[in-house]
């Protein structure tokens, strides 16, 4: 009588580095410098860099970051950050303060967050981490 209709469904492949943390930046741990490639962070200490990450993105409560530019797939804030932060996922907690503009395809807050800059709201958002890799590659090579 019920049959799953999988072709309403949209297919979205995530990668396995997206979803979760693999390295952490723990407290007390200040790094000066860019973060690129894939898996996700954690960061619990400071960070002063670009950051340019195929995966997740979680900035602890005691966390801080200060960049140009925040891309990856998804950004959680529970700190502070200032930079702009270009993701397909920006989600800001309670305790959560952003200086930056945000672009993104999916935006949530908690009552109390704090964000000073705007929100643009696309279909889709290119993270552009394997053009920077090929780019290093090409560097590399000459």
């Amino acid at each position: 009588m019920f049959r799953k209709n999988s072709e309403l469904a949209p297919k979205i492949e995530v990668s396995p580095f997206s979803q979760r943390v693999t390295s952490v930046l723990g407290p007390g741990i200040s790094w000066k410098g860019g973060l690129t490639g894939r898996g996700g962070v954690r960061i619990e200490g400071s960070l002063e860099g670009k950051i340019n990450l195929e995966g997740m993105i979680v900035v602890d409560k005691e966390g801080r970051v200060t960049s140009e530019t925040i891309q990856a797939n998804a950004v959680i804030v529970a700190g502070t950050v200032r930079s702009n932060i270009i993701a397909q996922k920006v989600e800001i907690r309670s305790t959560g303060r952003v200086w930056g503009d945000v672009t993104t395809t999916a935006f949530s807050t908690e009552e109390g967050a704090f964000l000073r800059g705007k929100i643009q709201m696309e279909e889709k958002v290119e993270i552009g981490i394997r053009e920077e890799e090929e780019d290093n590659k090409e560097q590399e090579e000459e």
